[in-house]
């Protein structure tokens, strides 16, 4: 493996909401604020206990894909933003191909 083709560290940071309407108000203040390169938007089922319940919800996830030095700022706006009282926020280092992350470098406020 060439150092060009070494895999580049990015962060994913993960929540959920749930309705459409908020995933597109999450998905747009981070892509405006240039705290992320790209969110994806996916429907999933979520079980989970709340406050002595089993609960069973349609949700959607959001996987916001950035810079490990934009992830503080990416929390605080998902936290000051997000519909939930105790949102998912969830932090995953992630290895990409130099195009990919040279992409993310570009399109978020750490270039």
């Amino acid at each position: 493996m060439t150092p060009s083709d070494a895999p580049m560290e990015l962060s994913a940071v993960i929540t959920t909401v749930g309705t459409p309407d908020d995933a597109r108000r999450l998905v747009q203040a981070v892509l405006e604020q240039r705290l992320a390169a790209c969110v994806q938007v996916e429907p999933i089922t979520s079980h989970y206990r709340w406050q002595g319940a089993l609960h069973e919800e349609s949700e959607l996830r959001l996987v916001c894909k950035t810079l490990p030095a934009v992830v503080p700022a990416l929390l605080a706006l998902l936290r000051a933003q997000h519909p939930y009282q105790l949102p998912q926020l969830v932090v995953q280092a992630l290895q990409a191909s130099q195009d990919y992350a040279d992409w993310v470098r570009q399109e978020t406020r750490g270039a």
